[in-house]
């Protein structure tokens, strides 16, 4: 029984194109045993040199006619590259046919193999350690930074962004401020601009109201106007306290004090001005040269009273805001009451919101490193809807009709139930305050709210004190329908 062939052996015989594997065997067992052979004989001699030779050469041969088969048909130097092409490809590959994809059946079957793969593979965790949750929120600082500072990168082609078309089946058309120094009603991006050109323009009549209020609002850090506030006082509780002394009179403008705490300061040159003080060069004892100081006046030394209450004015100061305009408006009974279309005014964030908010997160940083309650936690969770600036409230009445109005999404209860009782006939009734699902809503100096999911907006329902209602049908009345106050009731509209 002839050998097996092996793996090499079949291969060759499918190079030869139809070399028979016993021939091809024979061939290798030929050379194995001629190898053999010379390896155990001494070197050939004479005849047995040449038949040697003649063996050598036929293996040659052999392999050479394995190599001419194996590089496939014949090619004319005439033909054309396409023509090579066509000729070249093997008759297998153009019989082959297109292969079809799979059944539906297959394809359910390796979805569902793939979902249940999904859920044994564990779930990339987030950090979990103090350090990595720092790192990962002081980055996201870090970027949120960069862009507010980078709004734009120079050289690049910037495209305007289209103007906002306003809906006419908006809620509000939008936020507003009023200014409480003149009583115009301005949108947000025109409220700082307009405030400061106020203060500016009161100069005129009250310079040192108009210096204490440009003290107060042009500067927004707020640790350095207390500190720079705080030196003024004691320059002035210097002069009330020794007005018989020289050296209390005046102030070194290049004192290092002054320089770091006041001059820095927008408004406080023009407020030791209105108070009295004026400029002077004097020479510098045991120094060459002079310098400059602010020396005080003989009128207002004459008037310590004047300095005093200068001071208080000053002390007691805050800055000029804005106050934000409720546009407090009432509809007649509408099926649309829950329905609210906000405009983007309710949405977007000012750069000063957005550095408050980078502020609030990096506090939030910080309290990780302290253990907390289970309580604490959640109240801080609550905390997290700081995304909404503003809320959109609507009060449904006991005669159907609604009341609106727009608030700070952090404002107390307390406001919201101060805004309902100044648009009632009998503010002096109690009343109750139902939130979507029965939640009643306490008139709190703490919970704001956003923490009580009040925001972007709500409706509300009002009821009068169940204590109130019980005593008016005990003394044979019912309770009126329309709540309001008569000057609301005739601006009604109708919600759209």
């Amino acid at each position: 029984m002839a050998p097996r062939p092996r793996g090499a052996a079949r291969r060759l015989s499918r190079e030869l194109g139809g070399t028979s594997v016993a021939a091809i065997f024979s061939f290798r067992w030929l050379a194995a045993c001629s190898s053999s052979t010379r390896a155990l004989r001494p070197p050939p001699c004479g005849p047995r040199r040449r038949a040697a030779a003649a063996m050598k050469k036929f293996f040659q041969e052999i392999k050479a006619d394995i190599k001419f088969k194996s590089a496939g048909p014949g090619q004319k130097l005439t033909d054309s590259a396409g023509e090579k092409t066509t000729k070249g490809k093997s008759p297998q590959l153009a019989l082959r046919q297109p292969r079809q994809g799979p059944t539906d059946e297959a394809q359910m079957a390796a979805a569902a193999a793939l979902a249940r793969l999904e859920q044994k593979q564990p779930r990339a965790r987030g950090p979990t350690s103090q350090d990595s949750i720092r790192n990962q929120v002081r980055k996201e600082l870090q970027a949120e930074a960069t862009s507010s500072n980078n709004p734009g990168t120079p050289g690049t082609n910037s495209v305007p962004e289209p103007k906002e078309e306003i809906s006419p089946h908006l809620a509000v058309p939008g936020v507003f401020f009023i200014c409480p120094l003149t009583g115009v009603t301005l949108r947000r991006d025109q409220r700082d601009a307009h405030i400061k050109q106020a203060i500016l323009s009161h100069f005129s009549t009250d310079p040192v109201a108009a210096s204490i209020m440009k003290i107060h609002t042009f500067n927004r850090d707020r640790d350095r106007v207390k500190l720079g506030v705080d030196t003024i006082a004691k320059y002035l509780d210097n002069i009330h306290l020794h007005p018989e002394e020289e050296k209390y009179q005046k102030i070194k403008l290049q004192n290092k004090v002054f320089q770091e705490r006041i001059n820095c300061l927008e408004g406080s040159h023009e407020f030791f001005e209105a108070i009295g003080f004026k400029k002077v060069t004097l020479p510098v004892p045991d120094q060459e040269g002079q310098e400059e100081f602010y020396v005080l006046g003989e009128d207002a030394r004459a008037q310590p009273q004047n300095l005093a209450r200068h001071k208080q004015q000053l002390l007691d100061a805050e800055p000029v805001r804005a106050t934000l305009d409720r546009q407090l408006r009432v509809f007649r009974p509408s099926a649309l009451a829950s329905h609210f279309e906000l405009p983007s005014d309710f949405f977007s964030l000012t750069a000063e919101e957005v550095k408050r908010e980078q502020r609030l997160r990096t506090e939030a940083v910080e309290r990780l490193s302290s253990l907390r309650t289970k309580a604490m936690r959640e109240k801080e969770e609550q905390r997290e809807l700081r995304k909404y600036t503003y809320a959109l409230l609507r009060v449904r009445l006991p005669d159907g009709c609604l009341l609106q109005g727009t608030f700070y999404a952090r404002e107390k209860l307390s406001v919201l139930f101060q805004f309902v009782r100044g648009a009632l006939q009998n503010d002096w009734l109690p009343f109750e305050l139902r939130a979507s699902g029965g939640q009643k809503l306490e008139e709190n100096e703490t919970l704001a709210l956003n923490e009580c999911g009040l925001v972007p907006s709500a409706l509300l329902t009002f009821s009068w004190d169940a204590s109130v209602l019980e005593d008016i049908r005990a003394a044979g009345a019912e309770p009126a329908k329309s709540v309001l106050r008569p000057e609301l009731l005739a601006a009604i509209e109708q919600l759209s």
